[in-house]
């Protein structure tokens, strides 16, 4: 396992790299020849999507298990010169190793465990990656709920909370919406007076929108990226401002929605213009998904797994929010464990590989009906 782990690591794939990208996918296509039906999908301007249905034990399958995962990473190519993978300290070291190549090749061996032991599975199981999860999910979108409709559990490979592996049960809704503000330019020195400065403008309405977050509800605004002007002596004519929203239930995102569209300028000589919204729904915690959390938990405990299962929230989001969206019982956080997605530090705990590969192959086997 680590060795694939490795040769998936060793292959970089940056979400804006389509031809990187795709030759991970032919890797990992390569590595699941013979296991089951393969197909790829088109990404427009990204890499292709990954399906693979698996064939497995058991003459008659009811329903559908969906498996998601992502190729795509946040590391630009030849980041490995800097950060190689290695293994260390009981951890396997290098870009995307957490962050989730390592999680989809715990359902892989977990797929391998249950031909190779004759296991009988109830379900057909499909492992859709996308390659524009880190972006967006702007193309895979579309393929992930048509594969949730047709499914009645979906499990995200997704890392799990903290070096305990918590499950995740819920997550926050992501969106992003940009302020611009257009005011009049003048000459600041000889016809300062003529001129309505996009600049202050946005720094008034700057204030307004961080006055959005609402900590008790889970609302998070943060005005992230600031543009404008263009010289020291020209009075701004226009500035922007990037701003990143997320929220914990789908009817605050409705409410921000409409606090952005009634914003108005303080200086009547000014225009506001507003674009973007939500565009991942939140992960609520709903009946459907306790009740599957309630099953990992079982399950793990009839077959002596020594690891606790635990649950969590998280304010990030993943290709399991559009799914949980449409009401498919979705639970995510059942890739590796470890720390520092997206950063230096990432890395995955060796220990504790055998159990989530195990846990992945008894909640297939079990068939989550």
């Amino acid at each position: 396992m680590i060795a694939m782990i490795r040769e998936m690591v060793e292959c970089e794939s940056p979400s804006l790299d389509a031809r990187a990208v795709n030759r991970w996918v032919e890797m990992a296509a390569d590595r699941m020849s013979g296991m089951g039906k393969i197909t790829t999908y088109a990404g427009g301007a990204y890499g292709r999507h990954l399906r693979c249905e698996f064939t497995l034990p058991g003459r008659k399958k009811e329903g559908r298990i969906l498996a998601l995962g992502h190729s795509d990473t946040v590391w630009p190519l030849g980041t490995l010169a800097r950060m190689p993978f290695r293994q260390a300290g009981g951890r396997l070291w290098g870009p995307g190793v957490l962050d989730m190549k390592a999680g989809i090749v715990f359902f892989l061996f977990a797929m391998r465990a249950l031909r190779e032991t004759g296991t009988e599975v109830k379900t057909k199981v499909v492992l859709q990656i996308n390659s524009d999860e880190e972006v967006g999910s702007e193309t895979s979108r579309p393929l992930t709920e048509e594969g949730a409709r047709g499914s009645h559990a979906v499990l995200v490979l997704e890392p799990g909370t903290g070096l305990e592996g918590k499950l995740k049960t819920a997550r926050k809704g992501v969106g992003d919406y940009t302020v611009k503000v257009l005011g009049r330019a003048s000459h600041a020195g000889v016809d300062f007076e003529s001129g309505a400065s996009a600049v202050v403008e946005l720094a008034r309405q700057v204030e307004r929108i961080a006055g959005f977050t609402d900590l008790k509800r889970g609302v998070t605004v943060n005005p992230g990226v600031i543009s404008g002007g263009t010289r020291t002596n020209v009075v701004a004519a226009e500035a922007a401002v990037e701003v990143d929203i997320r929220v914990a239930r789908l009817g605050d995102a409705a409410r921000l929605e409409k606090k952005f569209r009634a914003l108005k300028p303080v200086d009547g000589r000014c225009r506001i213009e507003v674009e973007g919204g939500l565009n991942r729904p939140p992960m609520e915690r709903t009946a459907g998904v306790r009740r599957l959390f309630e099953r990992a938990r079982n399950v793990a405990a009839e077959a002596g797994l020594r690891a606790a299962i635990e649950e969590s929230a998280t304010g990030g989001g993943s290709d399991g929010n559009f799914t949980a969206a449409l009401g498919t019982p979705t639970l995510d956080g059942l890739g590796a464990v470890g720390e520092g997605a997206h950063a230096l530090k990432e890395s995955i705990l060796v220990n504790r590989i055998a159990d989530r590969t195990a846990l992945l192959a008894l909640l297939v086997a079990d068939g989550l009906m």
